[in-house]
Order: C-alpha cells, then sequence, then structure tokens
C-alpha cells in the first residue's frame, strides 16, 4: 500500500522559481523600489491623517521622495504608533475595500489591528508562495500547518501560500501534539509549517510514542514567528531528516513571508519589490551601511488597506553585503537573533536571551528547553537560567551534574559578563510551548 505522499507525484509546477521577481536585474528591482515607494507614500499621505501630519511637520511633501535615498528623510512608524490608533486609525482605504482583519496579541491592553484589501491579499499569497518555492516545496507536498489560525497572521498565510504553490494543505493548526503526530504519520505529510519550539516539542513527544521522525516522508520544515539560532537549526535536523528554513515577517507588515532562507541558508531574502529594508542605529534613528548590524525598518511598497512608512520593528541584524550563491537578486538579511526590546539589564549588564541559548545548545548533554528566570533579592537583579539535561546525564553521578553546571555558568560568564546561577534540571520539567515560546519569567515585581 502507497502513502499518500507516494501518490501524489510532482508534476509541473504551475509556479517556476526562476521566473520570478527574486531574480529580476538590480536596476530595474530598484525603480520598481522608487516607483512603488512614490506611490505609497502619495496614498498615505492623503488618506492618513497621522502620516499627513507628521509629513507637514518635517515640511516634507511625497513629491520630495525622488530616490530611494529619501526614504530616510520620512518619519518612522512604531507599535506605539498603532496602540494609539486603535483600532481603524491607520487605515489608508475605507472599510467596504478591507477584505480581511487580523490582529497580534495585546500584551499590554488593545490588540495590533491590520488590515487588507483584495489586493493585498493576493501580494500576500504571492510572497508565500515564493518563500515555499525558495524551501523547495511544490505541487504533490503534503504541508501540515501548526501555525494557529484566527487572528494571528501565521496559520492563513502559510495556508493561502501553500495552496498557491499547488500543495495539499492539513490545516490543522496549534496544539493537540498527538494527534499532530498521528497525522504526520498517517497522511504521509512531507511539509511541516510551525514555531520552531513547537517542532522541539513534537520531537519530544514522537520519540516517548515511538515515532521515529527519519523514518516518515517529512523533509522540510519552515519554522517561524520566534527568533531561534543555528544551534537550534542543528538540533532538529539532526533528531530528523528535515531541512529547517527560517522564515520572517510580522503582522504590521504583511505577516509571514517578508523574507526567508533560500538552500544556501546564508541569510534571508527580503521579498524588496514589496518591502523596502533599511537598517537604522537603534539609538540615534541614522541609517547604517549594509554590513553594520542596527535595527531593521520595513516601509510596505504595496500594502493598500494599511501601509506602513519606516516601521521600526525592534528586530536587530543587518544587511549582507554581495550577491547570494542561489542567484536570486534580492538582498539577504541575517537571522533575527534579538530585539533591541528583549534586553535584559542585569546589575548594569546587557544581557540578550539569544546569547544564553547558544551558549547551552553548544554543551553536550543539554536539551534545547530552558527557562530565564529573574528575581530580586535585597534591591539587586538576580538571575537564573533553569535548563533541561538528557535522561543520562540527570541519572548520572551527582558530581557529574554538579561537573556541568560550573561549566556552563563558566561559558555563560565569559560570555555574558556576570555569574549566572544554572539549574539543571531532568528531561519534560520545563513546561512547553504550542505556540511562542515563553523564554523569560520575570519575578522582580513579586519580590
Amino acid at each position: 500500500m502507497t502513502s499518500p505522499s507516494q501518490d501524489r507525484k510532482p508534476r509541473t509546477p504551475s509556479y517556476h522559481p526562476a521566473s520570478a521577481p527574486d531574480f529580476v536585474p538590480v536596476p530595474l528591482l530598484r525603480k520598481l523600489q522608487l516607483d512603488r515607494v512614490q506611490a505609497i507614500v502619495a496614498h498615505a499621505a492623503e488618506r492618513v491623517e497621522l502620516f499627513r501630519q507628521r509629513l507637514q511637520s518635517r515640511k516634507l511633501t511625497p513629491a520630495d521622495i525622488q530616490t530611494l535615498d529619501d526614504v530616510a528623510r520620512l518619519p518612522f512608524t512604531s507599535k506605539a504608533d498603532l496602540r494609539d490608533t486603535y483600532p481603524f486609525g491607520l487605515f489608508a482605504t475605507p472599510m467596504r475595500d478591507v477584505v480581511r482583519v487580523h490582529a497580534s496579541s495585546g500584551t499590554t491592553g488593545k490588540p495590533i489591528v491590520v488590515a487588507y484589501t483584495k489586493q493585498d491579499v493576493d501580494v500576500w499569497t504571492s510572497v508565500m508562495v515564493r518563500s515555499l518555492a525558495a524551501c523547495g516545496l511544490h505541487e504533490g507536498d503534503i504541508v501540515q500547518n501548526a501555525y494557529g489560525y484566527g487572528l494571528f497572521t501565521g496559520g492563513l498565510g502559510a495556508h493561502y501560500g501553500a495552496e498557491g504553490i499547488g500543495a495539499a494543505v492539513i490545516p490543522i493548526s496549534g496544539g493537540n501534539t498527538d494527534r499532530q503526530i498521528m497525522v504526520m504519520k498517517d497522511f504521509g505529510v512531507t511539509a511541516i509549517c510551525c514555531t520552531p519550539t513547537y517542532f522541539l516539542h513534537l520531537i519530544d513527544r514522537a520519540a516517548q510514542l515511538d515515532v521515529d521522525l527519519k523514518a516518515l516522508p517529512l523533509r522540510v520544515g519552515v519554522f517561524g514567528a520566534e527568533p531561534w539560532t543555528d544551534s537550534m537549526r542543528r538540533h532538529i535536523e539532526s533528531a530528523t531528516n528535515i531541512q529547517a528554513f527560517d522564515i520572517y515577517g510580522l503582522s504590521e507588515i504583511i505577516g509571514p513571508g517578508v523574507a526567508i532562507e533560500c538552500p544556501c541558508h546564508e541569510g534571508l531574502h527580503i521579498f524588496e519589490d514589496h518591502f523596502y529594508p533599511e537598517i537604522i542605529d537603534p539609538e540615534t534613528g541614522q541609517v547604517l551601511p549594509d554590513g553594520q548590524e542596527g535595527e531593521l525598518v520595513l516601509t510596505t511598497l504595496s500594502k493598500w488597506a494599511m501601509p506602513m512608512i519606516r516601521y521600526r520593528t525592534r528586530d536587530i541584524t543587518a544587511l549582507i553585503p554581495g550577491a547570494c550563491a542561489c542567484g536570486r537578486s534580492l538582498r539577504r538579511m541575517r537571522r533575527i537573533g534579538r530585539r533591541s526590546d528583549d534586553m535584559l539589564i542585569i546589575r548594569g549588564v546587557n544581557v540578550y536571551p539569544s546569547q544564553i541559548e547558544a551558549v547551552l545548545l553548544e554543551v553536550e548533554g543539554t536539551l534545547p528547553h530552558y527557562q530565564i528566570i529573574l528575581t530580586r533579592e535585597h534591591g539587586l537583579d538576580q538571575i537564573e537560567v533553569q535548563v533541561e539535561v538528557t535522561a543520562q546525564v540527570f541519572s548520572d553521578r551527582v558530581g557529574t551534574l554538579e561537573a556541568l553546571s560550573e561549566r556552563l555558568a563558566d561559558t555563560l560568564e565569559r560570555v555574558l559578563g556576570i555569574r549566572i546561577k544554572v539549574t539543571l534540571v531532568e528531561p519534560q520539567t520545563i513546561q512547553r510551548s504550542e505556540g511562542k515560546a515563553k523564554r523569560v519569567i520575570d519575578k522582580r515585581g513579586q519580590t
């Protein structure tokens, strides 16, 4: 008896990556970007009161944008602007032209609301098709979409892209891990879309259920919605037979599909014909040259319901100089490892969770499940890292555990410049996430 994936043999693809805008000559791409940025700035100035006021305060008009360098003269947009104009204050089209509304979770009150015209949804679908094609997906693939459906943009974004490329989509959404594994096994799934931390949970649970993921047809994982490290990629790929790809997006811009890795895994290609990227100094706002690390700023070039002009993402990255071996003319950015707003200041030292993760995953015997606990004792901030270790390590001699804990603490001190308490815990101790993992538990207000 053949599996579903064996029955669905790839046909001639309806999508041809070589003919896509991914490979357009750079001069033509820059002309297209300028034409589109001029049109979207004029549209926003006419339709969005906040943007019009900010242009006037700078004594600018849309006609002043004569080159791409002039984009740097435009005012920034921030997440606070979306909250302050909740729910529809940044819409640039009447509601009768809006066909979709999404919202991100509101951690500090009201959610962030975003809107799409039919044309915007078509653009979103096209960049997701291009994203999945870059990962090697095509007609004949069976895609298990374990991103959350609903107001979160991840589920429907991946869904439309997979259908657009001609794959069969299983809209399973997040959660119900045992059913996820059953479907993956019984339906002959060849690709999965979810957060990387949830896939780690699937790996763990599959082992408990005696399901060998390496024996399944699964060959591609498209992981996003949270930062993850190359160490985590190596762990995922060594535990399965998949190739893991990083996808980047954010609801305020369009959702998933802003940028994607190609098989070279040398950065993420930004779909520059729809999203104009800049890297700025997060402190001064000055534009930085390619290769220099800073905050990613994006301008939507073809989103009409809710254009975003110079949106400060708070994600820290750099634009990579030079061409990619894959032949795409789209510029690449380094993988997002941290955000400018996730920095922890502990006793005057700047600490990023990604730095801690990179150390933990490089040490043999640890598992990619950890939490950072912040407390305050006698007026001083304290930081503890709880990290799971393998069952073999945990059942070993006490001295072995103590030596591993000391080794991790020493390495973290060298990297961070402060001493951190490291607590080794047995497998399955740290709560698993069905979406974005909560890495930092801040108890400083409780002490």
